[in-house]
């Protein structure tokens, strides 16, 4: 069974330029380190595809946006990974950034985490992005708080969109996980 949330306009479309990391966890001990090292990798990678096409400040943002998406969505799938790969597609569309994220989740992690995207996917990021650095800063529990992804969708734009899929016949078993976020480009 598939269960999707976000944005369906984030969906995956035909890449003009694209790149393909593979955190291989078998082979790997994955660090923190390693998040924010790809993430400025593919920032920096995709700054000169398109720096010639926008003025040098819309490029300057862009490649802070995608280094702040990238960091932010694959620290989230290795601090929530269960054993095996983390696999990271990037490309560019005529209009958009677009970042694809695969990996895997324990079922109890899977739950815990639709149900958060129950609630940031339902409203208006900008007042639910208000509401929970209202409830941090009264000393809520901030794990698993969304912050970040809301962070993504109001303060960059970015439109995110999550499929879940239990390929195990055991309720128990782990659950894929698909996150593909896109950011437009300068134009």
């Amino acid at each position: 069974m598939k269960t999707s949330f976000g944005d369906s306009s984030a969906l995956p479309a035909d890449l003009q330029r694209s790149t393909r990391i593979t955190f291989n966890t078998d082979a790997l001990q994955l660090k923190w380190h390693h998040c924010s090292s790809s993430a400025d990798f593919l920032s920096h990678f995709y700054e000169g595809l398109f720096s010639n096409e926008a003025d040098s400040a819309d490029s300057s943002d862009l490649v802070h946006a995608i280094a702040y998406m990238a960091n932010e969505l694959i620290e989230n799938a290795v601090k929530f990974r269960t054993d095996g790969n983390v696999v990271i597609e990037s490309g560019l569309t005529e209009d958009d950034f677009l970042l694809r994220i695969d990996h895997s989740i324990s079922a109890e992690t899977s739950q815990r985490f639709q149900s958060l995207l129950e609630k940031i996917t339902d409203g208006d990021p900008g007042e639910l992005l208000i509401e929970r650095l209202e409830a941090n800063a009264a000393g809520d529990n901030a794990n698993g708080s969304g912050l970040g992804l809301l962070t993504l969708m109001n303060d960059y734009g970015a439109r995110i969109s999550w499929s879940f899929e239990q390929p195990g016949e055991s309720p128990e078993d782990p659950v894929r996980v698909e996150t593909v976020a896109r950011l437009a480009l300068p134009h």
